[in-house]
């Protein structure tokens, strides 16, 4: 076997896309500085039982575990850092009003996902806490698209959906967390015909809503009016509805290549979130290139309720579809000996410049730069000219 192959799905990242990587990196946490967002770093490992507090089995199947020798107990390497930052917000700063936070950050995958080549993505997110109201998701949505906008990708699908709507019709029904989570599946998948025959199994009288939930996707004016007269009348399914029509009227001012639209059936991270719930799509990417919404129950599984909302992304699958050249000018410079010329360097560098001193007779090799200038002597001094 050869010693520097790496496990299936797990890859480097070579100079040129960590270049871009790097630079997209800072452009996004330096915008999500100027809204104000403070910038944590969990740790890679945690217990398991904190790691996966307040989240599904879904997370629980792509978590790495292994024990801790000095303890004893189970350790999970994190598949997800939101639940992370829900516990320092709620544990460590344990502030009483609104609270940004923004991370970046490695996360590993025990299998790889649904419409992925990869198991480990750099994950970058930002989340408010303290705010209940819909200007909290607002915001969110806001520095999402500001986010695909600094990568180039200015033309974005954005799905929108609701936690509470299924709430609502499943209020009274006494189903077990396997059974939701059987039916959150079949309606993500929108199978009828099996969704048919599994409710069969319960005195379930919901039935009609649930096929109706499947149906109910496309622009969001047509998909609300028909919601409003096919769903239960039931408080949390109005309250959904209100918040997905405000939150999708108030969207269509945020971009003009924005295509919105609500799939009242897209339920991934449904026992993670608890209102309103977004996916958000560009063009050569099947699956979403971030995922976002409000998850209230998190903070409360750490002991402290707080309202939550936000989004993340692989910060990975962005850089690679940016259409933005990160590659950076440089000025070749002589690797020589000469007082003259190493102050004319550092004063370079000192300003920004990218300089790569070689060898006589030796090219620059780096695929992130442009050599397209060179330190040229002339008499006791060097200067810069273009190549």
């Amino acid at each position: 076997m050869n010693r520097w192959l790496l496990p299936e799905d797990i890859a480097d990242v070579l100079p040129a896309e960590a270049r871009k990587v790097e630079s997209l990196r800072r452009a996004i946490l330096d915008l999500y500085q100027s809204y104000g967002y403070e910038l944590v770093a969990p740790p890679i490992l945690e217990f398991l039982d904190s790691l996966l507090t307040g989240t599904g089995s879904d997370l629980n199947l792509q978590t790495f575990k292994l024990v801790d020798q000095l303890s004893g107990r189970t350790l999970g390497l994190r598949a997800d850092m939101t639940p992370q930052v829900a516990r320092i917000d709620a544990h460590l700063l344990n502030r009483t009003g609104v609270t940004r936070l923004c991370y970046a950050g490695s996360v590993a995958h025990a299998r790889t996902p649904v419409g992925s080549s990869a198991r480990e993505e750099l994950q970058l997110g930002a989340e408010i806490y303290g705010c209940a109201t819909w200007d909290a998701d607002f915001e969110a949505l806001t520095l999402l698209l500001r986010t695909l906008g600094l990568a180039g990708l200015d033309k974005v699908y954005l799905d929108l959906s609701h936690a509470g709507i299924l709430a609502g019709i499943l209020d009274g029904q006494n189903l077990s967390k396997s059974d939701i989570e059987t039916l959150y599946g079949l309606l993500q998948s929108k199978d009828r015909p099996r969704l048919k025959v599994w409710t069969q199994s319960f005195n379930f009288k919901a039935l009609d809503s649930l096929i109706a939930l499947t149906e109910l996707n496309g622009p969001c004016a047509e998909v609300l009016t028909k919601a409003k007269k096919v769903l239960p009348k039931h408080k949390l399914v109005d309250e959904a509805l209100a918040q997905l029509e405000r939150l999708s009227t108030a969207a269509t001012s945020l971009s003009q290549d924005l295509e919105l639209s609500i799939d009242l059936a897209d339920l991934r991270g449904y026992q993670y979130h608890s209102g309103v719930m977004f996916a958000a799509y560009v063009d050569k990417l099947p699956q979403p290139i971030a995922r976002g919404g409000r998850y209230d129950h998190v903070g409360q599984a750490f002991g402290r309720s707080r309202p939550a909302t936000g989004f993340s992304l692989d910060l990975l699958t962005l850089a690679n579809l940016s259409p933005i050249s990160m590659r950076k000018s440089a000025i070749v410079a002589p690797w020589i000996d000469d007082a003259h010329l190493n102050k004319a360097i550092a004063a370079l560098r000192a300003s920004g410049e990218v300089v790569i001193q070689v060898m006589a007779g030796d090219q620059a090799q780096a695929a992130e730069y442009e050599c397209d200038r060179e330190l040229v002597q002339q008499g006791s001094s060097w200067e810069v000219k273009k190549k």
